[in-house]
């Protein structure tokens, strides 16, 4: 089977073979610069920039740099074993498609792109509540469901069996998005891609949210959009209504937002398989913690009664090598993946993630370990 960082070697050789160069960027800390000449002023607005000044998108980024990897010699492994299984999910390596909203602002194939771009890697896409597409055109083996919980419980009980019958296997919790956090970017230029309907597809086309409606959506798209629109913000949720998922849910459920030890605590408390260490990628709070900063802590207090997974100012191979070592048994990359879309579609995402699976194996092989599993605390330094 070889190992993915093989991957670096097929570029060379088409390199010196054939004269042929990669269109898109190997750096995958330069995608964003590359993709900002596709994309419009617009999406680059709702795709890039993160909540207030932009001080935890930062924070992320930053919290990668004062953890240092520590080289080991002289014990390596000619073949990596980079194979998982998370929640019951068999992956080829300690990777998932993190959930993105509105896909369609970078392709117009969007999720769908995304998604087969996962099945071609053997990875496992996970569907957003906000997406262009409807569960159940979504066509990857392995797939999970991300759940925005709408205050309509009809709506989102229909969710939750629309999701089992088109095949998701575990369920994912967004907490930290109850309502929108305050972003600049978007508000100067008064665009929220849901106004227009976009990344709606899985309300329009469910039939309990179709049946409050006193017109089609097709002949009254404003009035379902407006209807959406009273079903988002959901800031009330408390823990104690976990339970409505257990209830109507047979897979595995992972909580995504948890920056806090007692949140991490109250998660296991309340019987959910999993929780995702995640400030949204910087979105939602101005000044909160750094997820690689909260993640330790977390993985310490809880890592042996949840999975614990991680997303957030992921960008490079190297940096989910650092966030496996502080705990996490797998992490979900993001907008890395939009940027290929925007420059690519299918294929760019596929570049991004074979590039990506490059580099974690690289990074594994030159510090010394034959698996990520074998990564842990002493595999680093703090800066």
């Amino acid at each position: 089977m070889g190992n993915f960082g093989d991957h670096q070697l097929g570029i060379y050789l088409q390199g010196m073979l054939q004269g042929t160069r990669p269109e898109i960027t190997t750096d995958l800390a330069r995608l964003e610069s590359q993709a900002a000449g596709k994309l419009s002023a617009e999406a680059m607005g709702y795709i890039v920039p993160s909540a207030g000044s932009g001080a935890t998108a930062r924070a992320n980024l930053a919290a990668f740099d004062r953890w240092r990897l520590v080289p080991r010699m002289l014990r390596g492994s000619t073949d990596r074993d980079l194979s998982c299984t998370v929640l019951g999910t068999p992956m080829p390596a300690p990777v998932l498609i993190a959930p993105i909203g509105v896909q369609t602002l970078a392709h117009p194939d969007g999720e769908l792109a995304t998604a087969r771009a996962a099945d071609a890697l053997g990875l496992t896409y996970t569907h957003s509540t906000q997406a262009s597409h409807a569960f159940e055109q979504i066509e990857a083996a392995s797939k999970w469901f991300q759940l925005y919980w709408p205050t309509d419980r009809d709506v989102c009980l229909s969710f939750l069996q629309r999701a089992t019958a088109s095949g998701y296997g575990v369920l994912v919790v967004t907490l930290d998005t109850g309502t929108l956090g305050w972003r600049p970017a978007d508000l100067d230029r008064g665009f929220l891609p849901f106004l227009n309907g976009d990344g709606l597809a899985n309300y329009f086309s469910d039939p309990a949210f179709q049946a409050k409606l006193v017109k089609p959506v097709t002949e009254d798209p404003a009035a379902a959009v407006m209807h959406w629109a009273q079903m988002f913000p959901n800031i009330g949720l408390g823990w104690d209504e976990l339970s409505f998922l257990r209830d109507n849910w047979d897979g595995p459920i992972v909580l995504k937002g948890i920056t806090a030890v007692d949140d991490a605590k109250l998660a296991a408390e309340h019987g959910v398989d999993g929780i995702v260490v995640s400030n949204h990628g910087g979105r939602q709070v101005d000044g909160a913690i750094a997820s690689l900063d909260a993640l330790p802590a977390i993985a310490e207090a809880v890592g042996e009664q949840l999975t614990v997974l991680f997303d957030s100012g992921v960008r490079t191979g190297s940096d989910a090598a650092k966030a496996l070592a502080l705990g996490a048994e797998a992490v979900l990359l993001g907008r890395p993946l939009l940027y290929g879309l925007a420059l690519a579609g299918q294929a760019g995402v596929e570049h991004v993630l074979r590039c990506f699976l490059a580099e974690l194996d690289l990074t594994l092989a030159l510090s010394g370990y034959a698996n990520h599993r074998e990564l842990n605390r002493d595999s680093l330094v703090r800066a």
